[in-house]
């Protein structure tokens, strides 16, 4: 009996789902963006019909939660919305005419929606109710016909996707997560787990996973970067950086920087305020396009504003990428108040990962 108790409560406890990890500012985000997408898509219906818009229908609130609470869904992005309400209004409103019994014209009507989202690629899952909306809303939408997929699903839909795009914005959300196009290997990816991995992996496994590819491939890789750092200790940036750095002032001469990378053999120079605070970098390649100028341009009219930067605590990990797949040469380290403290080169990181490759336990 004991051991029939067990199994119940197991079985009891897969119910339960795991928690969402998200920030807190993240769920405050979600919630007042649905109130302000619903609120202001209800607004502007109401100011275009001058009355209350009888047709805010339901399902816009569960796509609500999708656009503002996991704006990151592939289940949540524009054509998704959009697609997927029209197409399930049309289907809807035809099962609705050309079969007799609602009942059946209803899951007939979400079967058919779903399985025509899947090639569309606009699977979006309030449009099933989108669809029973269509066959089951009563006469005021049998008398609307298909003129329901225009009005009110398609108006609520674009309004509320712009509430969303707005919304998103102002809150520093990326959206919506578009779907880039097939890159060529990196290097890292070459030695590790690439996006034609993942693609495979996800066919391989047959189900609908609720996250991009995009989004799955920088998890993976902040993964491995916590794993190798749980495995072999954390390397950091000030363990490896070269601190007595030469550097030049914006108000220096093309000719002089150019005069110190030959000497030197550097490929780059980072610019300095008088205070130490790091204001851009000047490269060979920008210096040599400038040589024979008259007069010769200060350094702050030709140097990079945007140079690679981390801070002495940052993990030596987190310049792999940089490094061997953006073609980045070098890293400037900072402290908190932009102050230069040193450089990182691919040269250190090669020594770094040696090193350790060393120290590894046989």
């Amino acid at each position: 009996m004991e051991n029939l108790h067990r199994q119940l409560r197991a079985w009891l406890r897969g119910f339960w789902p795991q928690a969402i990890v998200t920030s807190r500012r993240d769920r405050l985000a979600g919630s007042l963006g649905a109130a302000f997408g619903l609120i202001a898509t209800a607004w502007v219906c109401h100011r275009a019909l001058g009355e209350p818009n009888p047709w805010f229908i339901a399902p816009m609130g569960a796509s609500a939660v999708l656009l503002f609470a996991v704006p990151a869904s592939p289940l949540a992005q524009p054509w998704s919305l959009i697609g997927g309400n029209l197409c399930a209004a049309l289907v809807g409103v035809s099962c609705a005419r050309l079969i007799g019994d609602p009942v059946l014209a209803a899951g007939i009507a979400a079967a058919i929606a779903i399985a025509l989202m899947f090639p569309l690629r606009c699977l979006h899952p309030p449009s099933g109710a989108v669809a029973l909306t269509a066959v089951l809303g009563g006469p005021a939408v049998a008398r609307l016909g298909y003129g329901f997929a225009w009005h009110p699903v398609l108006l609520n839909s674009l309004l509320l996707l712009a509430a969303a795009l707005l919304f998103n914005r102002l809150a520093g959300r990326r959206y919506p997560h578009s779907q880039p196009a097939a890159p060529t290997p990196t290097p890292s990816e070459r030695v590790g787990v690439s996006r034609a991995d993942l693609h495979a992996a996800l066919a391989e496994r047959g189900e609908v996973v609720d996250i991009s590819e995009d989004d799955l491939e920088d998890i993976l890789q902040r993964a491995e970067e916590r794993s190798h750092q749980r495995r072999f200790g954390a390397l950091r940036c000030a363990d490896f950086m070269v601190s007595e750095v030469l550097s030049v002032g914006a108000a220096a001469s093309s000719d002089k920087a150019l005069a110190l990378l030959r000497d030197h053999r550097f490929d780059a120079l980072p610019v300095t305020s008088s205070d130490g605070r790091l204001l851009g970098e000047i490269s060979l390649r920008e210096l040599l396009a400038a040589a024979g100028m008259h007069p010769a341009p200060p350094v702050g009219q030709l140097m990079d504003t945007s140079p690679h930067t981390s801070r002495p605590d940052d993990p030596i990990e987190r310049l792999i990428h940089p490094f061997a797949d953006r073609g980045v040469a070098h890293s400037m380290v900072v402290d908190g108040e932009g102050r230069l403290l040193g450089l990182v080169a691919q040269g250190d990181l090669i020594a770094a990962l040696f090193r350790e490759q060393l120290e590894r336990p046989a």
